[in-house]
């Protein structure tokens, strides 16, 4: 039984484009609606899943760290890892878009240094992984979408 005593709504945070609808209205706009979320960037990941073969898309806050975009993986605190971070490990092979730029990449999570300095960088973006750490034992994953 997972324990969500920690588990709150974060203030501020407008939950109402989201899933599926999220990522439609990012692909009929091409990113006009969508890109920004709750006042930060998101990106559109498509990956394998690990048990089904297909292909599933999400939608995601993103920072751009140099050349590549960097996701995190916080499942906001939750005790275990998201479903699609469990995907990117088995096939890191994935797919991104950016407003309307479309491009192969592969994931890999960042590992110290490298890891602590994109999380700061990441915090900066959008303060509320600092809450979702402190809700969870696991350390969560930052992971690098190297295009390719």
């Amino acid at each position: 039984m997972v324990d969500t005593s920690k588990v709150q709504s974060v203030p501020g945070t407008d939950l109402s484009l989201k899933g599926e609808e999220h990522v439609r209205v990012y692909r009929e706009t091409n990113g006009e609606t969508g890109y920004i979320w709750n006042g930060v960037t998101t990106l559109l990941l498509t990956f394998t899943g690990r048990k089904s073969k297909q292909k599933r898309t999400i939608a995601i806050i993103y920072t751009q760290v140099g050349d590549a975009p960097v996701i995190i993986a916080s499942k906001g605190g939750w005790p275990e890892h998201p479903q699609w971070y469990l995907n990117l490990l088995e096939d890191p092979a994935c797919e991104v878009q950016i407003k309307d730029r479309v491009f192969k990449a592969r994931a890999r999570t960042a590992e110290s240094p490298e890891r602590e300095e994109i999380w700061a960088e990441c915090v900066t973006n959008w303060p509320n992984y600092d809450i979702y750490q402190s809700r969870t034992d696991r350390l969560i994953p930052v992971v690098v979408l190297d295009p390719m």
